[in-house]
């Protein structure tokens, strides 16, 4: 499952229909184009700068920070992971625990896009959107053939300002955040959030690296 997961978010964040070599305005208020553009921009900075990413796999990380970021609403994802351990919690611990988490996954979204190879991707079709929804979901098919195709669904939520952004995504019908939280729940409970954020912040350090194909 989690490599299904890896293989399908590097196949969304890189590919796309044409490839776009030059830098576009996006716009947050139209949640499918947004991801459309995301996506073109994301592989073009890709394939331009695979020898400096070989070199430095770590440059990964800046790439996803710079191109992937500013679409994804972290601090919602890390406040509903939180859920129920938000009651009573000091702020300045889910404050770190916010930064940690926003770190772990520039870690981890860079070491997934590693694993890009030749997958393609065919969007499902555009949302009908009310205006007083808050939140939407746009479906994908990862095209990887021979090995049967990957059904997702991004999650995106509106903001105050009108502006749509990224924070769960469901693969297989199992959601990662959803899996994250059961992943984590005992140890919040246990141990706190401070610990937590504290062990997110050692895996957001480990280096990225290549993984052998032989």
């Amino acid at each position: 499952m989690l490599k299904n997961w890896m293989v399908a978010l590097v196949t969304m964040l890189g590919l796309c229909f044409a490839l776009n070599t030059q830098a576009v305005e996006i716009d947050k208020t139209q949640p499918y184009t947004m991801m459309k553009q995301v996506s073109e921009q994301t592989f073009a900075r890709l394939k331009a700068e695979q020898t400096k990413i070989h070199q430095d796999p770590n440059y990964l990380k800046q790439i996803v920070e710079e191109e992937l970021m500013p679409y994804v609403n972290s601090k919602y994802a890390a406040l509903k992971l939180l859920g129920t351990n938000l009651k009573g919690a000091k702020r300045e611990e889910v404050s770190e625990f916010i930064d940690a988490f926003h770190q772990y996954l520039i870690s981890s979204y860079a070491q997934v896009l590693t694993q890009y190879s030749d997958q393609s991707v065919k969007f499902g079709p555009e949302p009908k959107i009310d205006d007083q929804e808050r939140i939407t979901s746009i479906k994908v098919d990862i095209i990887d053939t021979p090995r049967p195709n990957i059904k997702l669904e991004f999650k995106l939520r509106k903001d105050k300002s009108g502006d749509w952004e990224a924070f769960d995504m469901i693969a297989e019908g199992v959601s990662l955040l959803s899996s994250k939280q059961s992943e984590w729940s005992s140890k919040l409970r246990q141990d706190g959030i401070l610990s937590v954020a504290k062990e997110l912040e050692s895996l957001a350090a480990q280096p990225i690296r290549f993984e052998s194909k032989s």
